[in-house]
């Protein structure tokens, strides 16, 4: 009786087994969420939308962008950690992703330990811009009247771990004084003050600060990549301006809870990789001052150890710099 019983145990596991491995090949059956950890408006949500428009016509269903933000993404992200690993919640992170757990003594994820890894998107070249009547002509004078003026001046930033936070920690460690930052929960809410006056300058992705420039709302001192870009060529990089090796870039990546079945990851890295390639997200993205990464950068393996680097490198300059968040 009992070898019977463990007969009828085992075909029913081998059942349930091929019936998960079906339902993996039949996926998707229905719409896929795309976490944003930041507010709707700003440069990861930018990227997202593109990416995700481009997944669903290779997916044939619709991908739903849903802005989960702050707490410097770990909100957004931590709710895409926690989501069934069926491959119908997946989530798009920036930098901030390598830098959070330095940043927060207390993690409720483990970038290493928790996701599944889809592929990295793109690399965004970052702007340092301030409101529109902002008083320096060019770059020598941002770069004094910020030392000067430090004590009063108000630095937007997107909160603890977003890009725009690192990119302020920086410049302030390379000029050697700090200034009043004002978080925000994204970068969306901070360029709407940055463009009503309520705050002084900030440091943003290009995605975020291209039609503001281009439009004359905002006033752009420099870029962060040691060239300058073909997309502002008369803008300086910081080096140029005397900060020896100041660059920030900033890479996305997409994730997927851990445990998602192979099959569907599958499905997964070869949507992303159709929309790495797709025309319109490449006009897009060039037309924001950036690129897709190229398809071999748009792996699982890829997106790990550039997560693993990044790890790395980051570490020690947020430890330098002393700055955590509960």
């Amino acid at each position: 009786m009992r070898g019977y019983k463990a007969i009828l145990g085992a075909v029913a596991l081998g059942l349930g087994v091929l019936a998960s491995s079906a339902n993996a090949q039949e996926y998707p059956t229905k719409p896929i969420t795309m976490i944003v950890p930041f507010a709707a408006g700003g440069p990861t949500d930018t990227v997202a939308r593109s990416i995700a428009a481009a997944m669903q016509d290779y997916l044939k269903q619709t991908v739903v962008v849903e802005n989960v933000g702050g707490a410097g993404g770990t909100i957004g992200v931590a709710r895409g950690a926690r989501a069934p690993a069926d491959g119908y919640t997946i989530t798009m992170h920036h930098i901030g992703m390598s830098t959070a757990p330095t940043l927060y003594r207390k993690l409720s994820f483990d970038p290493l330990k928790d996701f599944e890894y889809i592929g990295l998107v793109a690399d965004v070249p970052m702007t340092m811009i301030a409101r529109a009547d902002f008083p320096p002509k060019d770059l020598k004078e941002f770069l004094s009247y910020v030392k000067e003026n430090h004590k009063k001046l108000t630095y937007a930033n997107a909160g603890v771990g977003a890009a725009s936070h690192l990119c302020g920690l920086l410049f302030m460690s390379a000029i050697g004084v700090d200034f009043i930052t004002v978080p925000y929960k994204g970068t969306g809410p901070a360029m709407n003050d940055l463009l009503g006056g309520q705050v002084d300058f900030m440091c943003d992705q290009t995605t975020n600060t291209t039609s503001q420039i281009k439009a004359g709302k905002v006033k752009a001192y420099a870029v962060t990549t040691p060239q300058r870009l073909a997309n502002f060529p008369d803008l300086p990089t910081l080096q140029e301006g005397g900060l020896k090796d100041f660059e920030v870039t900033v890479w996305h990546g997409l994730y997927a809870p851990k445990g998602t079945p192979k099959p569907v990851m599958d499905k997964l890295v070869k949507a992303l990789q159709h929309a790495l390639q797709d025309p319109t997200v490449k006009q897009r993205f060039n037309d924001l001052g950036t690129a897709p990464v190229p398809l071999e950068r748009g792996t699982p393996e890829a997106l790990r150890a550039h997560l693993e680097a990044e790890i790395n490198k980051w570490r020690p300059i947020i430890q330098a710099a002393g700055t955590y968040a509960d």
